[in-house]
């Protein structure tokens, strides 16, 4: 497997970049978000990568970061998710979005990302609520942080109100109260972000 490559953009395009490694170009598929942060053609950049091996066919896949792959690796374990739905997902969220969205069940979300239908938005939160992790902004009990459970009650209560997710993750990333603090700090506290008091 080809864990990294490092060498010279020699062309972008909206789906793809062509990296020259020791004479050889590289063909790598990468997310919107990777393609943004890569430097100017010409310049040099290390790219974390995933060589897909099919029978017919051998695709590069490439990330700006480790927890960018691992997060396009656990995707493609659920079942309907292939390398392209993936890579269409990390360019709709971070990794640490999409893990925000699998810990608090947010359905809706998912299935915004082309190619994911609701089916398939419960399929990734079902078989991927145990391999995330805690992600930021949602914190663990007892660790200082929000639990869980009250992250998704203040989650669901401000989608309700007419918010966005984006703008509910936002509001709701690296809230520092008490252990155990319960939805309504959560609320009152994402309430004064998005009204522009925090």
């Amino acid at each position: 497997m080809i864990g990294f490559l490092t060498g010279r953009v020699t062309a972008k395009s909206g789906s793809s970049c062509l990296l020259e490694v020791g004479g050889v170009g590289f063909e790598i598929a990468m997310s919107t978000s990777s393609l943004a942060v890569l430097p100017a053609e010409g310049d040099e950049v290390t790219v974390w990568t995933h060589l897909h091996v099919r029978e017919d066919e051998l695709s590069l896949y490439g990330f700006e970061s480790v927890a960018e792959r691992d997060a396009f690796l656990q995707l493609t374990t659920v079942s309907g998710i292939g390398p392209k739905v993936a890579l269409a997902t990390l360019s709709s969220l971070s990794p640490n979005d999409l893990a925000v969205a699998v810990a608090t069940e947010d359905v809706a979300l998912l299935s915004g990302v082309p190619g994911i239908g609701k089916k398939t938005a419960q399929r990734i939160c079902l078989e991927l609520k145990d391999k995330f992790g805690v992600p930021e902004g949602i914190g663990a009990a007892g660790g200082g942080t929000a639990a869980p459970a009250a992250s998704a009650e203040a989650t669901e209560a401000l989608l309700a109100m007419g918010f966005s997710s984006a703008e509910v993750a936002a509001a709701l990333k690296g809230y520092d109260g008490a252990a155990g603090v319960g939805a309504q700090d959560l609320l009152r506290h994402a309430l004064k972000r998005l009204g522009g008091g925090a």
